[in-house]
C-alpha cells in the first residue's frame, strides 16, 4: 500500500484524522491506514469508529495489528510503547 494513505494520529482533535480519512477515501482510496503509538492509540481507535459510524458507512474495518516498538530516549535507554494499525477498507 502507498505510504500516502496512512495517517499517523497524534495529540490534535480527533476530528482533524476523520478529515484526512474522509478525504483520502474521497479522492479514490480504496484502503486508509491509520497508525498511532501509546497515549494516542485511543484516538485512533475514535477516528476509526467516527469515519466507519458517521461518515462513511460503506468502510470496513479490514484488520488490525497490533505491536509493541522500541524507542531510545534522551537518556539513552529503550523503552517499549505500544503501536496499534487499524486498515480501513471501502466496500464499493
Amino acid at each position: 500500500m502507498p505510504e500516502d494513505n496512512v495517517i499517523y494520529v497524534g495529540n490534535k482533535p480527533v476530528m482533524n484524522y476523520v478529515l484526512a480519512a474522509v478525504t483520502q477515501f474521497n479522492e479514490g482510496a480504496k484502503e486508509v491506514t491509520i497508525k498511532a503509538r501509546g497515549r494516542a492509540i485511543s484516538r485512533a481507535v475514535d477516528t476509526a469508529e467516527v469515519v466507519r459510524n458517521r461518515f462513511l458507512m460503506d468502510v470496513t474495518i479490514d484488520k488490525i495489528q497490533i505491536g509493541t516498538e522500541e524507542l531510545k530516549s534522551e537518556k539513552g535507554d529503550s523503552i517499549k510503547v505500544s503501536s496499534i494499525e487499524i486498515f480501513l477498507k471501502r466496500n464499493v
